[in-house]
């Protein structure tokens, strides 16, 4: 482990298994007002989050490709997905790449506009940046939620 990773998830709280991983990692994206289907991971190793620093790290057994069918677009999740979290927002995201065309894109930020919540924007560490509507990226039961 480097230092620099070292000092980031010292004091962090951090649990191991698929069950208790989704449910930790569901709570963080509601705290944070994130929509819960942002991270449909599978076969989740660990999930680690530092209150302090407000850096979380996903680990599942392999890599991950999900459509997300509302909006055509498919993104791939590595074995590892980083991040600092934030009240409405992932910066310096590690581990997500979106497919535009043939190519896959880098994303490194997301984030809901405070003034506009029903968008959330997608940034990549060039500048470009594409919004979407947030309701693509919830789950049934935030749906029947917000009803």
């Amino acid at each position: 482990m480097t230092t620099q990773l070292a000092t980031r998830t010292a004091d962090a709280e951090i649990y191991n298994g698929d069950a208790i991983c989704k449910q930790k990692s569901q709570e963080l994206l509601d705290q944070f007002f994130l929509p819960r289907g942002l991270l449909p991971l599978d076969d989740i190793l660990e999930v680690g989050y530092n209150r302090t620093s407000g850096f979380i790290w996903l680990k599942q057994q392999k890599k991950k490709e999900h459509r997300f069918p509302a909006i055509g677009r498919t993104v791939l999740y590595d074995t590892e997905v980083t991040a600092f979290i934030e009240e409405r927002r992932f910066r310096r995201l590690t581990g997500v790449k979106s497919k535009e065309f043939f190519f896959w894109i880098t994303v490194s930020d997301i984030y809901i506009d405070e003034q506009n919540t029903s968008k959330i924007t997608f940034g990549t560490s060039t500048g470009i940046a594409k919004s979407f509507p947030v309701s693509a990226f919830l789950i049934e039961e935030e749906t029947d939620r917000k009803k």
